[in-house]
């Protein structure tokens, strides 16, 4: 059953990729894979952590950021092949998202993905992971590791891949990167600074953020590697349009609220889980 949910959720991936210059909705996909709304929606909701809609709008305007950085075609143009019906309709979402104006990203043209394609495990995924299959990541786990950045890009806006990169191997040189793997493809990574006691980095496979792989990490770093530690990370800001649920998942785990940030010109929240606070 778990295989033939991927196998669809993926047609389903597959007929949106390529059929981004088009306005979407879920009846649309649904019916060209002769699949239940209802049905679709669900499993797909499960499976990736968004909705059919919210997957369509951020894959859209992605590309669309795309075209707004690298070429010169009208932002009218660009708002049509995105799939909205006017350039106003598209400029609110855009900004919502974004935080600038398609006219003013256009300006800056430092682009930046809100989700890039997701690729998902077709064979059967593990479910019985513990913090005791979390180990310290080296430089053979360096490809893998960005190809899970790759996936969940949604969780670091203005991520500067080239950047992090170059960090990368220092964190790993430190004792300071941790990974999950699920045979061949890392499923979970985190980065951290012992001296801060803050999460740097943390990222999750989609398929994976349900069985509770955060908590695992939060769990290793804080029973032995920063033992009865504060520890804080950023997240996005109340109402972000953006989040596609990191905030709730933070303070479901417990973390509170602390001082609004801007990181990387971008708005955030600091959030700390005070020492064993854990729930």
């Amino acid at each position: 059953m778990q295989d033939q949910t991927v196998r669809i959720v993926s047609q389903a991936i597959r007929y949106i990729e390529h059929n981004l210059n088009n306005k979407l909705e879920l009846d649309k996909v649904a019916a060209a894979l002769h699949y239940s709304q209802f049905h679709l929606h669900r499993i797909f909701t499960k499976t990736v952590g968004l909705t059919v809609h919210e997957y369509i709008q951020r894959r859209q305007l992605t590309e669309a950021a795309k075209l707004l950085a690298f070429s010169q075609k009208p932002i009218l143009e660009i708002a049509l092949v995105s799939g909205y019906e006017s350039q106003q309709a598209f400029t609110d979402v855009f900004k919502a998202m974004y935080k600038t104006t398609p006219a003013k990203f256009r300006e800056v043209k430092e682009f930046y993905p809100l989700q890039l394609e997701i690729h998902l495990k077709e064979e059967t995924v593990r479910m019985d992971f513990t913090k005791e299959d979390i180990r310290f990541a080296a430089s053979s786990d360096a490809e893998d590791w960005m190809e899970l950045v790759n996936l969940t890009i949604d969780g670091y806006p203005c991520l500067d891949k080239d950047e992090y990169i170059q960090k990368l191997q220092q964190y790993m040189d430190d004792k300071r990167a941790l990974i999950l793997r699920d045979e061949d493809m890392a499923i979970g990574v985190m980065g951290f600074s012992s001296h801060r006691g803050s999460v740097d980095f943390l990222a999750v496979h989609p398929q994976y953020r349900h069985l509770g792989i955060t908590k695992l990490f939060l769990h290793k770093l804080m029973d032995e590697l920063l033992c009865g530690r504060e520890i804080t990370l950023t997240t996005y800001r109340a109402g972000d349009r953006a989040d596609t649920g990191y905030r709730e998942e933070y303070s479901r785990l417990g973390f509170a609220e602390k001082e609004l940030l801007v990181e990387y010109g971008y708005p955030v929240q600091r959030f700390v889980l005070l020492g064993g606070s854990l729930l």
